[in-house]
């Protein structure tokens, strides 16, 4: 009996290791998709879909709207997706032992619709600052005042209650896991889109200084997503949270006195 429940236990472990290299082999294979894409339209702006992707007026075609869409869904998954991942990989270790095996799938793909969702208003966003002149077709800040607040509000932001709290689910994925768990593949999903939900409410802010540096330029896309890795899941990220929001604050300040200057 005794070697029978070894067996088994030894059995599941096996499961378990195999569904989370597969799910792992799979996110990442996504976000490296994603990367390559953003390199790929960032190296090449001459070719047709990143063309699509700069439209040199707000008078956009609906090719047009579709190619941003796309491209802010892509980066953000690219952006998001590893610093999610041990959120995935708990959620699938809780899922094996619970008997329920079939369901890393779900929830990860409610996790990539919410930042799906969440790239169509970046891409409303971006038509209205295009509109007003306040960004240009690279999709960077054209307006002394739009960096000065961006940088000031996401600066600000970073030691608000909502942004701590967010922080705190992310950083905690037992926790979070444990207080929001559902049965079946639609509890999956749901439990996906909370989570989701939970890292736009940590993140937004970082995401709209892409308006900063551009959507376009690969450094800043990079540091921001490291930034964003760190105080999910670094030791102590809470800290870098903090001192990343003071060096905002101060970075918007500075752009509001040479504004007034």
């Amino acid at each position: 009996m005794r070697q029978q429940a070894a067996d088994r236990a030894s059995q599941g472990m096996t499961t378990l290791v195999a569904r989370q290299s597969k799910l792992t082999a799979g996110i990442l294979a996504i976000s490296v998709i994603g990367w390559m894409f953003l390199a790929w339209i960032a190296v090449d702006m001459s070719q047709p879909f990143a063309q699509l992707t700069m439209p040199d007026s707000s008078n956009w075609s609906a090719a047009s709207v579709l190619a941003i869409w796309i491209m802010w869904a892509l980066m953000m998954a690219a952006m998001m997706l590893p610093s999610a991942l041990p959120m995935i990989l708990t959620f699938v270790n809780l899922g094996v032992r619970s008997g329920e095996r079939a369901r890393g799938g779900s929830f990860v793909a409610a996790y990539l619709f919410v930042w799906v969702a969440f790239s169509a208003g970046a891409t409303a966003a971006q038509w209205a600052l295009q509109a007003m002149g306040w960004v240009n077709p690279m999709i960077v800040s054209t307006s002394t005042l739009l960096t000065a607040v961006l940088l000031f509000v996401a600066g600000v932001y970073q030691f608000s209650r909502l942004k701590q709290v967010c922080l705190s689910r992310c950083r905690t994925p037992m926790g979070f896991l444990l207080g929001e768990w559902r049965a079946g593949l639609y509890g999956a999903f749901v439990m996906g889109v909370r989570h989701g939900l939970m890292c736009v409410g940590c993140c937004w802010a970082l995401m709209a200084l892409l308006f900063v540096g551009g959507v376009m330029n690969l450094a800043w896309i990079a540091a921001l997503s490291i930034a964003v890795a760190i105080e999910k899941l670094a030791p102590r990220g809470e800290r870098l949270a903090s001192a990343l929001g003071l060096g905002l604050i101060a970075a918007g300040l500075v752009k509001l006195l040479a504004l007034v200057s």
